[in-house]
């Protein structure tokens, strides 16, 4: 095995960082660092990069709570990243050695957040296989919900009924250059009422997010006789459009007007040319583990059934 060299991330590396990820196979705009650390207060990053001598071969986006290490919290997904030319055996030499490192700084347990499958074409079941064989187990398994673009749509009857009633309303759907109106008009209000929740990342946030990665961050509303009604905000990556947040007033309750918004961005990304459509998971934490309601709606949408994997690997 070559003596590889694993260091953790300093601001020093972020110009280097970037760069990697920027041509890595199982990267997204998400481990770019200009996302990971815009709630950095909230997180001990962790992230480290793995050299071959002086070249950069990997990296893990990370941080640590207590004794225990995490593929980033604060990010939907992770797990190492590395070129599409790296070989499966150099990816065990490179678990190893991450599992090395952090036994050297008295680390208990590491999670692995795996990236769903359908982000990647090019494969990124490496570093699951060998953790499995190195004694980590399965912890958790979520629903992932998503839109095969490639396959036909198949949006259910009632829904694309009630679609052909929404003409006589004339509902608009407008990308918005700020997500101020959306985040403030209805869905602050609708999680605040519904849920006593607040949305993860706050006005200033995702307006700063938004800012850094325009090509990667769109925000769409629906609008009824001039009023924002709902609206939904987008992560796209190369291939894969995600559903970050959507939400309606009462009266785009009534309208059905998310229902407007989701049909007419799902065909909008299919003609693109895009191979998902991404509407999260469905988790609750009542007995069955999901949530019906978002679940048939989703389904109801055209959506199948995704796995996400959720790893745990005790170091002691």
């Amino acid at each position: 095995m070559k003596n590889y060299t694993v260091k953790r991330y300093q601001k020093s590396d972020y110009d280097h960082w970037n760069s990697f990820i920027g041509q890595a196979k199982n990267a997204t705009f998400l481990f770019h660092r200009d996302f990971m650390e815009y709630h950095e207060d909230r997180f001990e990053d962790f992230s480290v990069l793995i050299y071959d001598k002086q070249k950069l071969v990997a990296v893990l986006p990370a941080n640590k709570l207590e004794n225990s290490i995490f593929s980033h919290q604060g990010l939907t997904y992770g797990g190492l990243v590395y070129s599409a030319i790296i070989k499966a055996e150099i990816v065990a030499e490179l678990v190893d050695c991450l599992l090395s490192f952090f036994k050297d700084h008295s680390i208990q347990s590491f999670y692995l957040k795996q990236i769903p499958f359908f982000y990647l074409s090019k494969g990124n079941a490496e570093m699951e296989f060998f953790l499995l064989k190195k004694g980590a187990f399965l912890e958790k398994k979520e629903m992932n919900l998503a839109i095969n673009l490639a396959m036909p749509l198949t949006v259910s009857k009632s829904k694309l009924k009630h679609l052909r009633k929404m003409e006589a309303f004339d509902l608009q759907l407008v990308e918005e250059a700020e997500p101020d109106s959306f985040w403030e008009l209805v869905l602050e209000p609708r999680l605040r009422e519904k849920y006593n929740a607040k949305p993860v990342h706050t006005l200033q946030e995702i307006t700063k997010l938004k800012i850094l990665f325009p090509q990667n961050i769109k925000q769409f509303s629906v609008y009824y006789e001039d009023v924002i009604v709902a609206g939904v905000t987008l992560f796209e990556t190369e291939t894969v459009v995600k559903s970050q947040y959507g939400a309606t007033t009462k009266k785009g309750e009534e309208l059905r007007a998310l229902d407007f918004a989701f049909i007419t961005l799902i065909e909008k990304y299919k003609k693109q040319g895009l191979l998902f459509f991404d509407m999260g998971i469905v988790n609750d934490t009542n007995e069955s583990g999901f949530h019906a309601g978002l679940l048939k709606q989703k389904e109801e949408l055209g959506c199948t059934v995704y796995g996400q994997d959720f790893y745990k690997m005790n170091l002691v």
